[in-house]
C-alpha cells in the first residue's frame, strides 16, 4: 500500500505487516481503535475489513496529519484525534484495540532526534508497553480484544502476566523474526552487553498478544 509519509513519521514495516495480518485473520467487531496510528495503515485496514467505526490516535501532530491524508486519499471512514494514548477516548469502549507502540530499548543518551519517538521505548523498551497494558483494558467491550505487537527483547512474559492480572484471557497469536533495521543495528552493542541478544545476534522475535476480555 503507498502511502503518504513525511519526515517523523514511523514508516510501516515488518512488525506493522505482522500486525496487520493478524488484524486481517480476527473478527474485527464494529469499533475499533487504533493507539499510535503514525501513517494510518493498521487503521485503514479495519475501515477496509469491514468495521462499523474506527478510531486513529498518536500523541504525535504530524502522525495525526499523515493519518488524516492517508484516510482522505482513500475516501475511509478514519476519525484521527490528536492524543497521548487513551486521552482523548476515556469512557468509550472498543470491540478491537490495535497497538504497535515503540519499544526499541534506548540507552537513554543517544536517543535526541526529531524521530525518535516513533521508536524509543526506554531503558528496557517497556514505557509505552506497560502504560498500554495498564489503561487498554477498561476500554475493551465485553468480549472485546487487544492486539499488542512487541518484541521479544522487552519481556513477553511481562506484557502477558500483566494484561492476566487485568483478568483478560492472554495468548501469543504470532511470531516472525525480524532482521535488525538500522536503530536495533546501531544498538546491537549495548543489547549484547545487557545480554539481550547473543554475539552477532542481529534480528530479533516479534510477536502479537492477543487479550480477550471474557
Amino acid at each position: 500500500m503507498l502511502l503518504f509519509r513525511p519526515p517523523g513519521v514511523y514508516r510501516p514495516q515488518g512488525d506493522t505487516r505482522l500486525l496487520a495480518e493478524t488484524l486481517r485473520t480476527a473478527r474485527v467487531g464494529a469499533r475499533v481503535l487504533d493507539v499510535g496510528t503514525g501513517t494510518g495503515v493498521l487503521a485503514l485496514a479495519a475501515a477496509r475489513g469491514g468495521a462499523a467505526q474506527v478510531i486513529a490516535v498518536d500523541s504525535c501532530a504530524r502522525a495525526v496529519f499523515t493519518a488524516r491524508v492517508n484516510a482522505l486519499l482513500r475516501r475511509l471512514p478514519v476519525r484521527v484525534v490528536h492524543s497521548d494514548l487513551f486521552e482523548a477516548v476515556a469512557g468509550e469502549v472498543f470491540d478491537v484495540i490495535v497497538a504497535n507502540p515503540p519499544y526499541v530499548c534506548s540507552d537513554g543518551l543517544s536517543s535526541a532526534g526529531r524521530s525518535a519517538h516513533v521508536w524509543d521505548g526506554g531503558l528496557d523498551g517497556r514505557a509505552v508497553l506497560d502504560r498500554l497494558c495498564a489503561a487498554a483494558p477498561p476500554l475493551l467491550a465485553p468480549g472485546g480484544m487487544l492486539l499488542l505487537l512487541q518484541s521479544a527483547l522487552c519481556g513477553i512474559q511481562t506484557t502477558v502476566e500483566r494484561l492476566r492480572s487485568q483478568r483478560l484471557r492472554v495468548a501469543v497469536v504470532a511470531r516472525r523474526q525480524e532482521p535488525f533495521g538500522p536503530v536495533m543495528r546501531a544498538r546491537a552493542a549495548q543489547l549484547e552487553r545487557c545480554g539481550l541478544i547473543g554475539p552477532e545476534q542481529r534480528y530479533e522475535d516479534l510477536v502479537v498478544i492477543r487479550a480477550e476480555r471474557w
